[in-house]
Formats: structure tokens, C-alpha cells, sequence
């Protein structure tokens, strides 16, 4: 059954170069099976491009349709022809790993190409990421600490330092996968014969097995245990922020690298200071009288108390700016403010006499 290339990477045909190969990278990205996509969508996605990002295999596919799928276009069989399906196709060098990039992981495992080179296509299986939550006082996130922090993870086996072999094991080279740690197998598709490769079950893609397991970690390099260290939360740091701790995530099975750990920051509220980026608001109520004849007035700060100036006539709900008295920025970016709105407390119950004496002031 004939394939519609263009449909397949939802391009015109018509379409540019550039265009195909924009096309091709944001559906393999979103189709490759290590992201969790569909990986015969994923092999689709790479025969349309082998033909369509290469302009003699295009011209030849938009004038002979599936006769040329079929290999039927103009019989050709030599190198670039297509008699006998892509012979470029097969050991993987139609691939454009270089357009690729590091893009994906795994791609030889998918399709067996081990970069196109003749050295081992084994793929370490990095540790997982982590995520955890770190509280702080509303002061400790402005001025940052060191915390300790404890957790269990996987860590790497201090036996075996992580290689999973008993200590004075026998190490040999397996002998299904002649230690490349990975077996090939010839696929037939329409495109003619295709190479791929599959860990190899022996060693499972180590490419040595051992004559004893790690009796710590039963062979996987890695155990389960209880972790604590201090960390550096830096001043400045807000709620809803990360902070990344590169390598203390889970161990990778087989000395493979470890993942990352996340620390998700909630900042608890203050009972008086509200946080606004860097800047802090409050407010502060004086009496009638220090409005009308002004006054100097304590004012809390997270740094301590200072004295805060209330102008002849202050009206209530009027802002007043201390500068930089707010927040750290992050990287000694410089220091926020700190904004004050003075509310004027109206007296009540008044008794007859100062009643008397407001309207002889004409208040």
C-alpha cells in the first residue's frame, strides 16, 4: 500500500528543505519511544525523511509514487538506487544523526545503528530524577541557611562499587553478543531489508556476565538506602522555586550516571511582612494627630526595626518606599524595598468635649 511521505510529515508538497527537516525533528521528537511515544510512528516518521530530505530519492518518490516504494523505480540497484530497498538505509547511514543531535537517547536501540560507527551501541541507563519538598520560615527563604536534608534513594553498591559482580567474581566476555551487548536481527519492510539490534538477553547489554552476582545488590549495581547531607538554600529564593542538585539524584544501575535531585521551596507566610518578588509590603496605623502634625514612627523590617518619617497632613492609605530594605536577589543581584502604607485610625466614641473641639478646628 502506497505511503504518503508528505502526510506523514504533515508537509506540503511543495514544502522547502528546511521546511521537511523543521517538520521531521518536531514529530520525532514528539513520537520517539524513550519519551514515551509510538515507535513504529517513530520508523515511519524516519522513512519519510530518508526520502523526502534527500532531493534526488524525493524527485524520484514524487514522480514514481509506490512503484518507487516498492523498489520497482527504474530497477535501479546499486548504491542510492532502490531496487533492493535503500542500500544506505541499511547499518544506519541514511540517518542524519548530526541533524538529530542529542536530541534523543537511545535512538541505536531502536533501530540498531549504534551511531553508524563499529565500536558497541550499549546504552547506560541513567538513575532517575528526584523531587522533593523543603519548607522555610518566610526569614530563612530572605536571608537563605544551610539545611539538612535526609531521604532514601538508590545509591551506588559499596561492594561491588557498582559494577555487580561479587568482589574476586570471575568477569567474562559474553559469549551470545561477543560483548558489544547487543544482537542483530534482519527485518524485512518495504523499503527493502533493514538491520536492527536488541540488547542482548544474556548479558542484558553489558557485554560481560559474571561467574557471581553482587550478594549486596543481587547483580544490579545499585541498593536502597538512607541518605542525609546539607544543603546551601541561597537568600533570595522564593516560594514555588527549584533548586537543582546535579548528580544527587538516584545511582545509575551498572556505574551508569546518576540522576538529578529538585528541591521544591514553600515559604511559609509572616504574620506582618507580604513578599512580592523582591520587595516586601506592610502597613502600619497611625492616630489623627500624627497625621495632621506628623511624626517619626518605629517600622519593622526583616532586617529590624527602623524610623519611619509621617510627614504634616499624611492622608490615610499613603505608600512609603524604604529603599532597599526588602529581599536579597538571588546571586547578589542587588536588594529589593520595602513599601509601608500608613492607615490613619479614626477615633470612635468621642466624648461631647472633643467633639467640641473638632468643630472649633473645623475638622
Amino acid at each position: 500500500m502506497s505511503k504518503d511521505y508528505y502526510n506523514i510529515l504533515g508537509v506540503s508538497k511543495g514544502a522547502s528543505q528546511d521546511e521537511i527537516k523543521a517538520a521531521y525533528r518536531k514529530k520525532a521528537h514528539e513520537h520517539h519511544p524513550d519519551k514515551g511515544g509510538d515507535a513504529e510512528k517513530f520508523k515511519e516518521l524516519n522513512e519519510a525523511h530518508q526520502v523526502l530530505g534527500n532531493p534526488e530519492k524525493r524527485q524520484q518518490y514524487d514522480r514514481f509514487g509506490s512503484a518507487y516504494q516498492n523498489g520497482q523505480a527504474g530497477g535501479a540497484g546499486g548504491p542510492g538506487g532502490f531496487g533492493g530497498g535503500f542500500s544506505g538505509f541499511q547499518g544506519g547511514q541514511g540517518f542524519d544523526f548530526e541533524d538529530l543531535g542529542d536530541m534523543f537517547g537511545g535512538f541505536g536501540d531502536i533501530f540498531g545503528f549504534g551511531g553508524g560507527g563499529g565500536g558497541s551501541s550499549r546504552k547506560q541507563t541513567r538513575g532517575r530524577d528526584l523531587e522533593m519538598k523543603v519548607s522555610l520560615d518566610f526569614l530563612e527563604a530572605a536571608f537563605g541557611l544551610e539545611k539538612e536534608i535526609s531521604f532514601s534513594k538508590n545509591i551506588t553498591c559499596d561492594r561491588c562499587h557498582g559494577n555487580g559482580a561479587e568482589p574476586g567474581a570471575k568477569v567474562e566476555t559474553c559469549p551470545t553478543c561477543k560483548g558489544s551487548g547487543q544482537v542483530s536481527r534482519i527485518q524485512r519492510t518495504i523499503l527493502g531489508n533493514i538491520q536492527t539490534q536488541a540488547t542482548c538477553s544474556n548479558c542484558h547489554g553489558e557485554g560481560k556476565i559474571y561467574s557471581q552476582k553482587c550478594t549486596k545488590c543481587e547483580g544490579s549495581g545499585v541498593y536502597h538506602d538512607h541518605v542525609s547531607f546539607k544543603v546551601k538554600i541561597p537568600a533570595g529564593i522564593n516560594d514555588g522555586e527549584s533548586i537543582r542538585l546535579s548528580g544527587q539524584g538516584e545511582a545509575g544501575q551498572k556505574g551508569a550516571p546518576a540522576g538529578d535531585l529538585y528541591l521544591r521551596v514553600s515559604v511559609k507566610n509572616h504574620k506582618k511582612f507580604i513578599r512580592e518578588g523582591y520587595d516586601i509590603r506592610t502597613e502600619e496605623k497611625i492616630s489623627v494627630r500624627q497625621a495632621i502634625l506628623g511624626d517619626k514612627i518605629d517600622v519593622d523590617t526583616i532586617n529590624g526595626p527602623v524610623k519611619l518619617k509621617i510627614p504634616e497632613g499624611t492622608q490615610s492609605g499613603t505608600i512609603f518606599k524604604l529603599k532597599e530594605k526588602g529581599v536579597t536577589k538571588l546571586n547578589n543581584r542587588g536588594v529589593g524595598d520595602q513599601f509601608i502604607k500608613v492607615i490613619v485610625e479614626i477615633p470612635k466614641n468621642l466624648n461631647k468635649k472633643q467633639k467640641q473641639l473638632l468643630e472649633e478646628l473645623g475638622i
